[in-house]
């Protein structure tokens, strides 16, 4: 596999007159500006080289040169190196070649920015609204600069999403947006031929919380970790971790080693009761309701060690740039007596889920993806991992303090749901094997927090990942002034696992499509509304935002 200066001097070779530059930031990190009418073709070069597609990122340069930037990352796992393709495009004249046709994952970041910043992309195999609403009025880019970050427009009328043509001979078969299966609004289109799914349409970001944009203009860096937790109900630390990883990067800060173990425990902390979870979910989805109980209730002292160490069950607020806000050694026997039953209890229900041959009829051979396709659209995390692709950023990419632990990466070639089942178990295990080391090697005498008060200088970018329990999180932050982040884009694993799932959904049968939606684990959002209940009265009512605002401001709040 190539190294950096091998990427370079083979794009030099081959895009002399279109490549405007090199920037080399830290050893594993590559950018490369190019005119944007040799994009596609560079892309193709990079993963020709061995490259995975990771997200493509848009962003509003117009103030400054009149440009729109876009930024595809890939990642070469074997060598820890991200490269990035830097290019811009005219704001007058937004168009650039799609990359699509070739890279089919990044069919949803090119259909973003035609929706949020106004680009067009030649030869969009599918060129579809995707982020906006369906009532969304034409003409205006939420995420461009001039956009006011609480715009509300009005509503345009006589328009509705366009599902794509059922095929010949099929019905149409709605998943959503509400329904028993999903457990957040999404919409899925099921063509059907009498029970066999024949394709499948998309139309999701229901709860769209306009985060990205919030954080670039109304809160500082040092806020953002604590929204980052929000963003997924489930992978709070992932988020703050990736967050604050990309401005220490972006900034030049080393944090301490005792710090780094902690976010490390976080994240273990956080896969084990995430596979739990999922685990009973599973079980639940194919009417095997002794899984679930029995999952969440071994799950369930997790979430009580959680809360004993930060405060809270979930949101933690562990994580924030320069290090951590607590210690953890003086839970270090809760831990490890919490640690020792979970293991126990997860090998009993290991051995009965794969000695249950019912389990393994509604599993085995269920959203079938070969190994070939589950590369060719940049699947991430146990969906890639059970279909024989060996990737997981913990280790290709280390961050933490992963470069000091032993684990191993489960990894099957089943190619189903039976295959994203193993692996999520096996990998509860590893999370074990991972804590036990963090509490016997991690520091004792360090700071838990670096101080930094030095301004960040703007225009700097910044990629990192983690390694969530639902695959890889993606976070690339542009610096910028006023204490805040020029651009900031997060791209989740469902994000990509979602885009495989109508293959996942190909030739199987109606039944076990909420299993293979399943199986992703997907989520989409966790904070559309709330409602306020009162248990002595029993009434309830929806809080609106005005509401909400002024009971977190209350001191009852």
């Amino acid at each position: 596999m190539p190294s950096i200066d091998q990427i370079k001097s083979e794009l030099t070779a081959r895009f002399k007159g279109a490549l405007k530059g090199f920037d080399t930031p830290l050893p594993t990190r590559l950018f490369v500006d190019v005119d944007k009418n040799s994009v596609r073709s560079m892309c193709n070069v990079v993963v020709g080289m061995g490259a995975r597609y990771l997200v493509s990122i848009g962003y509003d340069n117009i103030a400054r040169d009149n440009t729109l930037g876009l930024v595809h990352t890939f990642s070469f796992d074997n060598d820890n190196v991200f490269c990035c393709v830097r290019t811009k495009v005219t704001a007058d004249n937004p168009v650039c070649d799609s990359i699509t046709p070739d890279i089919p994952n990044a069919g949803w970041s090119e259909r973003e920015y035609m929706d949020l910043l106004g680009m067009k992309f030649e030869g969009h195999p599918k060129p579809k609204r995707l982020i906006l609403a369906d009532d969304w009025p034409a003409g205006i880019y939420p995420l461009r600069k001039e956009v006011p970050w609480n715009l509300m427009p009005p509503a345009a009328e006589d328009v509705a999403y366009q599902l794509d043509e059922a095929p010949e001979g099929c019905t149409t078969v709605p998943i959503g947006p509400f329904h028993p299966t999903l457990h957040e609004p999404a919409h899925f289109a099921v063509y059907v031929d009498g029970e066999t799914i024949k394709g499948c349409d998309y139309r999701g970001f229901m709860t769209h919380r306009g985060i990205e944009k919030l954080c670039t203009t109304q809160v500082t860096y040092n806020e953002v970790p604590f929204i980052a937790e929000r963003i997924c109900g489930i992978c709070g630390s992932v988020h703050a971790t990736s967050y604050s990883q990309a401005v220490e990067l972006a900034a030049g800060i080393t944090i301490s080693r005792k710090a780094e173990y902690i976010r490390t425990f976080m994240l273990e902390l956080e896969r084990i009761h995430s596979h739990l979870l999922w685990l009973g979910v599973a079980g639940h989805l194919i009417g095997f309701d002794t899984v679930f109980m029995h999952s969440w209730r071994v799950r369930e002292p997790v979430m009580w060690l959680a809360e004993k160490i930060t405060g809270n069950r979930k949101t933690y607020g562990m994580i924030i740039i320069g290090g951590v806000r607590r210690d953890i050694l003086q839970h270090k026997d809760d831990i490890l007596n919490v640690m020792n039953t979970v293991e126990k209890e997860l090998i009993a229900i290991k051995n009965a889920i794969v000695g249950d041959t019912v389990i393994h009829r509604r599993t085995k051979g269920v959203g079938y993806v070969s190994t070939e396709d589950t590369v060719k659209w940049s699947l991430v995390g146990p969906v890639a991992r059970a279909r024989g692709v060996n990737i997981d950023t913990r280790r290709d990419h280390p961050y933490a303090a992963y470069d000091a632990v032993k684990f191993d990466v489960p990894v099957v070639d089943t190619c189903d749901v039976w295959g994203t089942l193993l692996v999520r178990i096996l990998e509860t295990f590893e999370s074990i094997k991972i804590i036990r080391q963090v509490l016997n090697d991690m520091p004792v005498d360090e700071p838990l927090l670096y101080e930094f008060d030095e301004p960040i200088k703007p225009l700097i970018h910044s990629i990192t990942a983690v390694e969530a329990p639902r695959g890889e999180v993606v976070h690339y932050l542009i610096t910028g002034e006023e204490n805040r982040a020029d651009r900031w884009r997060v791209r989740a694993p469902t994000y990509p696992n979602l885009q495989g799932v109508p293959l996942m959904l190909l030739n199987n049968q109606l039944a076990d499509a909420p299993i293979i939606i399943g199986s992703i684990d997907p989520c989409f959002s966790c904070t559309d509304r709330m409602a306020l209940v009162d248990l002595t009265t029993g009434k309830h009512e929806v809080l609106t935002g005005e509401q909400l605002e002024k009971l977190s401001r209350s001191k009852k709040g």
